[in-house]
């Protein structure tokens, strides 16, 4: 978490305290973009033009929420605008999921990890957002709120139907079975 005194510092004109902020930051930004636009190229044309934001933006920061749920707000809106602009669905390919360790933690589970993966890749894109910011970046409610700017009770709700929607994509493995799903590369 970054020291307030560090983001006054920052927005005041300190080249160091920015330096350091975007610093802070860089590592979730990055983290967000890569799974949300699925491919390191992508997530790092998305990361860059979220710090830019960032930096362009960081004198209105108010404080109204902590800032790297403010930095998750920018960049999921960055990967939203490209995916508009798109207009055109992205396609996981399997050896471009990269191998986090918090994400390895909350997600692979022995042999369902590529199923997983592939089950939240079909997701729509708001629940996608929304189990990604849950439990890749560990937000709780609020925060996966603000940063989609969506209520809460809606943030809720998408995460139950992604929930909902994966327990029954993935339901052959509680009963032992294996889902015979395609790769697509």
């Amino acid at each position: 978490m970054v020291e307030p005194e560090i983001i006054r510092r920052a927005q005041s004109g300190d080249r160091e305290a920015l330096v350091f902020l975007l610093k802070q930051l860089e590592t979730r930004v990055y983290r967000t973009a890569y799974y949300l636009m699925k491919n390191e190229q992508d997530a790092l044309d998305a990361t860059q033009e979220a710090l830019l934001k960032i930096y362009k933006h960081l004198p209105s920061f108010k404080g109204d929420s902590m800032l790297h749920t403010w930095a998750q707000r920018i960049v999921t809106n960055v990967c939203m605008d490209q995916f508009r602009k798109r207009k055109k669905v992205v396609l996981m390919h399997e050896e471009t999921w990269q191998e986090d360790k918090k994400a390895v933690r909350e997600v692979e589970r022995g042999v369902i990890a590529s199923d997983l993966k592939q089950a939240i890749n079909r997701l729509p894109d708001p629940q996608r957002t929304a189990i990604i910011l849950r439990y890749v970046q560990e937000y709780n409610y609020q925060e996966i709120a603000e940063a989609m700017q969506l209520p809460l009770n809606t943030v809720k709700s998408h995460l139950f139907r992604a929930r909902k929607q994966l327990q029954e994509w993935l339901s052959e493995y509680q009963e032992g079975g294996a889902t015979q799903w395609k790769v697509r590369k």
